[in-house]
């Protein structure tokens, strides 16, 4: 199975994703109970723009359990999986988990305010992406105005006299 799964994730970093796929579906088929093959399906899809055959493959994967380097992919995919679904509480509940287990992780702090702005939760959705962004920002130009940014963050309704 290591073999076959290496020669899947190679096929996929090298743009033949449709032969990964059918590698890592026939490996899902034959070893159902592995969290890794699961995932590795479930991102090919994911890469097709196949979303809808993925969330299966990832929520298999996840219940099973996986490394945590895997199971914080898996959840960042799912959760923005259900987002492109249009199933946004369920990618809000999935990406909040992702954000418990994985509090320094930018990236699924960014497709949580993405699901949060589809939810119409604008103002929490744009404090958590300005903080995202003065955090990781290499932008002088932003960096200098960071005090500012970070202030009114959580006060974008408010008006000043």
């Amino acid at each position: 199975m290591k073999r076959e799964l290496d020669k899947a994730i190679k096929l996929r970093s090298n743009g033949d994703y449709k032969g990964s796929n059918n590698i890592l579906q026939r490996l899902a088929e034959e070893f159902p109970e592995s969290a890794s093959v699961n995932y590795q399906c479930a991102w090919s899809f994911d890469l097709m723009g196949e979303e809808a055959k993925a969330v299966a493959y990832y929520e298999k994967a996840i219940s099973l359990g996986l490394p945590s380097k895997e199971m914080e992919g898996a959840l960042i995919g799912l959760g923005s999986t259900y987002r492109t679904l249009g199933e946004y509480e369920k990618s809000k509940s999935t990406l909040l988990k992702g954000m418990e287990q994985f509090p320094n992780n930018n990236a699924i702090k960014t497709f949580y305010a993405m699901t949060l702005y589809n939810l119409n939760e604008h103002q929490e959705a744009m404090e958590l992406i300005l903080t995202c962004l003065t955090n990781t920002t290499k932008d002088t130009n932003i960096l200098s105005y960071k005090r500012a940014i970070d202030f009114y963050s959580d006060k974008l309704d408010e008006v000043w006299e």
